[in-house]
């Protein structure tokens, strides 16, 4: 499902993009963009959400292979293509990179970025593992950067809703949450990035909306204990999880808590077909929160802007009532638009933050470093060990 989610964003995003601000309406002082990277998931997340917002453009793009760097900016009318990353950062006429690189090469090229002088949108996670989250947002300080874990579903709509009910306390103290995202058995490719053990590969790394959600609705840092951590490993690499489930408990933040919340997350990025012959393809990730008088279930949370429906199950009267939030909410309000995908709202954000703007939503470096100590702890809890660092200060 997870793949059908990203082709139905792409084809959203490309049909929005023929909406997109002229070259000539652009304002003079948009933010200047250059891609790190010619990964698959650079128009959806990048390309065409910059072509429709009036402050943003890209001016480069970057591979280690020029010819690829040059097809990109061929195809998206990007003006310049590097062959290396160096000459990308070195760009004098680039305000920001965004960063789509494998995990394991996050920190040290966004450290580069922000030495040179630019911020950084660091495609999620944020890093291999705390300590590298650390290096770069402790740059981020030091350069008077901005850098931000681009944890595009947190920037939409849908989320805050889904938050806000549970703040408003009308449905008691949250007791536990269940959150889960999974992928069809053979979808991902076994030569993927995603797969490698050196580059920080796994399914807790990858579908790590899971822990995201978990710990954004309910408003909390690290776990205060994890029960378990069940890592099914690749069978070709056993260092590297095809699947983990997991239960934590949290300190929650959220008006009307008390005491600790269990939280079970479920990744899986093989799972095998019913029968050996049906996909899961409905299932979308999703959370379930259980509070005193409620059950709210988010589907699809990751991908709002496709489809997605917030169902809330009354305890006491039985009745169920179904919400869907594309625009507008409580943070939102009037700025946006239906069609913005997640990666649009958060754009919006970034943009606004590096212009000087107080940001409608932000992710702190703070809640960063702490999702990425969620993430190595549960990988040292379930005997794989978090994941490896190929990056040193020296090599910045």
């Amino acid at each position: 499902m997870a793949m059908l989610l990203q082709i139905s964003t792409y084809l959203q995003q490309w049909l929005y993009s023929r909406q997109s601000v002229r070259a000539d309406d652009k304002s003079p002082d948009a933010v200047r963009f250059g891609v790190l990277s010619t990964a698959m998931i650079n128009p959806a997340s990048i390309i065409h959400p910059v072509e429709t917002h009036p402050g943003a453009v890209i001016t480069a793009i970057a591979s280690r292979n020029l010819k690829a760097a040059q097809v990109a900016a061929k195809r998206y009318s990007i003006e310049r293509a590097y062959g290396s990353y160096e000459e990308l950062l070195q760009d004098p006429e680039i305000d920001a990179i965004y960063i789509s690189l494998p995990n394991g090469m996050h920190a040290e090229w966004a450290k580069k970025a922000m030495d040179a002088g630019k911020h950084v949108l660091i495609e999620k996670p944020a890093a291999s593992n705390a300590e590298e989250a650390t290096v770069i947002f402790d740059a981020a300080k030091k350069t008077n950067r901005v850098a931000l874990e681009a944890f595009h579903w947190q920037f939409h709509p849908a989320a805050h809703v889904v938050r806000s009910l549970i703040e408003s306390g009308r449905y008691g103290r949250v007791i536990s949450t269940a959150s889960r995202m999974t992928t069809p058995a053979n979808s991902i490719p076994r030569g993927d990035i995603r797969w490698q053990y050196d580059l920080a590969g796994g399914s807790l790394m990858d579908m790590t909306y899971v822990v995201s959600s978990t710990r954004y609705f309910l408003d909390a840092g690290t776990p205060q204990r994890i029960d378990y951590a069940k890592a099914r490993p690749l069978p070709s690499d056993k260092r590297v999880d095809e699947a983990m489930d997991a239960r934590m408990y949290f300190k929650s933040e959220v008006a009307a808590n008390s005491g600790l919340v269990k939280s079970d997350i479920k990744t899986d990025m093989n799972q095998p077909y019913i029968g050996h012959i049906v996909p899961r393809v409905w299932e979308a990730p999703s959370i379930l929160i259980e509070l005193e008088h409620a059950n709210i279930y988010f589907y699809n949370f990751m991908m709002p802007h496709v489809f997605h429906y917030i169902e809330i199950t009354d305890k006491r009267t039985g009745q169920k009532h179904t919400q869907k939030h594309y625009n507008f909410g409580p943070e939102w309000g009037a700025c946006s638009e239906p069609w913005w995908s997640t990666y649009r709202y958060q754009l919006e954000a970034f943009v606004d933050k590096v212009t000087g703007k107080k940001p409608v939503h932000w992710i702190s470096h703070e809640d960063s470093v702490a999702q990425m100590r969620t993430l190595d702890a549960i990988y040292e809890k379930s005997g794989l060990g978090k994941r490896p660092s190929n990056f040193t200060e020296s090599k910045s």
